[in-house]
């Protein structure tokens, strides 16, 4: 049943069961896309700290992860048709691949496909790895979503690293939500770019009491604990870039007349008025204005002011 379902949805057939039916409603193009998902393997030839660190990740990631835990004895960079076709199969648009060899030893392989087809994969060699069962510490729920950091000037400024940052932003996000409570706020993956490195940690918020409204901030570290060196890219071309992150028309925001936005989100609007006549326009009335008998009164034929009598 699903080779004939996988046929239909490459061969454009219509279904002829509900359960197909069902099945390409939540393949079809949507104007806001699911929640990417992404598919963890490992290739013919890993070792022990490749393995327990996919497994880290995995758990770092769940529940919108695939974990593969037979071999698959691919190159990504050499051929990619297998990472497609898994692609298609889980409907996973992240991959995390995890190898070992004498030349690339320790080897982990981030990437992403856009319509099914592989568009960045950057490869980090892990150099230093602590796992979550070597720090003693209690871990956040699953399915937490994560506040992500990235500090180093590599991120604005090298093109492979600014690259790197969209990658990991993507894999870590976690759902879109319109609100987060402050007790919500309790995991943190920080990254460092530094002398060529990139220095993965992972944080646990604790909020403590302060003595104000305000709580006090301490973090703890919960692992896993990765020190990365980057190896080979492959990134897409500008061109391409751009029309993976092109948005349908539908969801573009509809710019409103008159209306502007600050640096720090405050809304301004500019209301057009015709011309008033600022003397018929009613005040309050004081009594330290208001004229009174002892007012000076002008003469004609250029004569002398008279003060007006005052009784008395």
């Amino acid at each position: 049943m699903y080779l004939k379902i996988k046929q239909g949805v490459s061969l454009g057939v219509k279904p002829k069961t509900k359960r197909s039916k069902r099945f390409l409603e939540r393949r079809a193009p949507k104007l806001s896309e699911d929640l990417k998902s992404a598919m963890i393997m490992k290739g013919g030839n890993t070792s022990q700290t490749v393995t327990q660190a996919l497994k880290d990740i995995y758990s770092l990631k769940k529940p919108n992860a695939v974990l593969y835990k037979k071999k698959n004895i691919t190159r990504p960079f050499e051929d990619s048709t297998s990472l497609e076709f898994f692609s298609k199969k889980t409907d996973c648009s992240l991959f995390l691949f995890g190898s070992h060899n004498k030349k690339r030893p320790n080897n982990f392989i981030f990437g992403r496909l856009f319509d099914f087809h592989v568009l960045d994969m950057i490869e980090l060699g892990i150099e230093k790895y602590v796992s979550l069962s070597e720090i003693k510490t209690s871990k956040c729920p699953e399915g937490t979503k994560p506040m992500l950091i990235f500090a180093g000037e590599a991120f604005d400024t090298d093109n492979e690293h600014k690259r790197l940052k969209s990658l990991l932003t993507d894999f870590f996000r976690g759902p879109t939500v319109s609100a987060v409570r402050l007790a919500g706020l309790e995991h943190i993956l920080h990254f460092t770019a530094l002398d060529g490195k990139i220095f993965m940690r992972s944080y646990r918020c604790l909020l403590k009491k302060s003595g104000c409204r305000t709580p006090r901030i301490e973090l703890e570290e919960i692992g896993p604990s990765f020190d990365f060196v980057l190896r080979r890219t492959h990134l897409a071309s500008d061109d391409l870039y751009k029309l993976a992150h092109k948005q349908p028309k539908a969801l573009k925001p509809r710019k409103k007349k008159n209306v502007s936005y600050d640096a720090f989100g405050t809304k301004f609007g500019r209301v057009h008025m015709q011309k008033q006549d600022l003397s018929k326009l009613h005040t309050r009335k004081m009594k330290g204005l208001r004229k009174r008998k002892g007012e000076v009164v002008e003469e004609q034929d250029g004569q002398e002011p008279k003060v007006a009598k005052v009784e008395s």
